[in-house]
């Protein structure tokens, strides 16, 4: 049986779902289809359960793209206040807890059952725990055949997002079909996630590790917030925003004592206390102990000649490691790379040379920053999406 409605929508996440909500409320006939049989699962587990879902701060500098202009016409069109005030208008709380990240106060469900309500309202036709088999174009849009029936549409819609923490449901499907009709796609890659060190560079006593101010910098790009040693490498928010833009091969510079003055530190400390004793003021006892096996046996300050100084403050004010890789997609919280923005339009979506095919959310060339960016990624191009499809 053959059913015939005026959008598609592939993939019930955060884009998928804004879209056909959008799409369906303002009188689109439409049906939602996704592979998993729990709804909005990387919803249900974002920000600890809490649901990162926006940001105060959103603004296009805030995301990564072979084209940085590509977000602007989204965010306008949707921006991070307009959700806000979708949160509120259901009556849901919300706080922010570091760097203008807003949490939803109810949790995670709180927010799909928000959703869901707004798909619901469009009158849109689920289809869950349903597989996509095949997709043609028609004359007048485009077939889907999937695990349970065949649907015919003007405006397909692919939210499929990327390849990140495939235990809860990633799968290539939306690069497939961008493949499909020969769409450019840059390179794919983990992002947002835990960076690996060679092995001979594993401290992995000092697993757990966290220094709470530190930045990291890696080429021009500098993050300001904390670090976390692991048994495989770093992690923690200043690690997981350089992910994004490190790419093998490259060094990361590492601040771990920012605005701190040694000459200032060396003058008013006792001279002859150990230099361990004195660092550890500032940093986690296990952490210095292990950087000051790097000169030697620890010795009182006094006896440290101004060369010895002038290194381990080199080394704590611009500690370069070069990762050896990421723990990869599993650990991932989002991909980086994807559809080319060039064959998309930044104002609908719409890919240029195919009327009807749209593509949103993370398969698209947009990584945001940690922090609710990504979240707001999906709302705004799934809405602008939903408005033209």
């Amino acid at each position: 049986m053959q059913n015939v409605v005026d959008v598609i929508v592939i993939g019930a996440g955060a884009a998928g779902m804004m879209c056909a909500a959008t799409a369906g409320q303002r009188g689109r006939k439409v049906v939602l289809i996704d592979h998993a049989t729990k709804l909005a699962e990387k919803i249900r587990i974002s920000g600890g359960g809490r649901c990162n879902f926006t940001n105060l701060n959103t603004l296009p500098s805030c995301f990564q793209s072979e084209n940085p202009h590509f977000v602007k016409s989204a965010l306008k069109q949707y921006s991070q206040f307009d959700f806000i005030k979708m949160v509120e208008s259901y009556g849901l709380g919300y706080h922010e807890k570091t760097l203008g990240q807003l949490f939803c106060d109810q949790g995670s469900q709180a927010i799909i059952d928000m959703l869901k309500a707004e798909v619901d309202k469009g009158e849109v036709i689920w289809r869950m725990d349903t597989s996509i088999v095949s997709i043609q174009k028609t004359a007048t849009g485009f077939e889907v055949v999937s695990s349970k029936e065949t649907w015919q549409c003007s405006s397909l819609v692919v939210a499929c997002g990327g390849l990140s923490i495939p235990p809860i449901g990633a799968t290539g499907l939306g690069f497939d079909i961008a493949k499909q009709f020969d769409l450019p796609i840059v390179p794919l890659a983990a992002a947002l996630v835990p960076l690996t060190f060679p092995p001979e560079d594993l401290w992995a006593d000092l697993a757990g590790v966290a220094i709470e101010d530190t930045i990291v910098r890696c080429g021009d790009t500098e993050f300001r917030e904390a670090i976390l040693l692991t048994h495989k490498g770093l992690s923690g928010p200043a690690i997981l925003q350089i992910s994004s833009y490190w790419r093998a091969g490259d060094t990361l510079d590492i601040d771990l004592l920012p605005d701190v003055d040694f000459e200032t530190i060396w003058a008013a400390a006792n001279r002859d206390a150990l230099i361990s004793s004195i660092l550890s003021e500032l940093l986690p006892k296990r952490l210095v102990q292990a950087w000051l096996t790097q000169w030697g046996e620890i010795k009182p300050l006094k006896q440290y000649s101004a060369k010895e100084l002038a290194a381990i403050e080199e080394s704590l004010h611009h500690w370069r490691i070069m990762p050896s890789g990421t723990v990869g997609y599993k650990k991932a919280e989002v991909t980086r790379g994807g559809v080319d923005t060039q064959a998309l339009s930044s104002k609908t979506m719409e890919t240029r040379h195919i009327a009807g095919l749209f593509f949103i959310g993370e398969v698209v060339d947009v990584t945001g920053w940690l922090g609710g960016y990504n979240f707001q990624w999906a709302w705004s191009s799934g809405y602008v999406a939903g408005l033209n499809s």
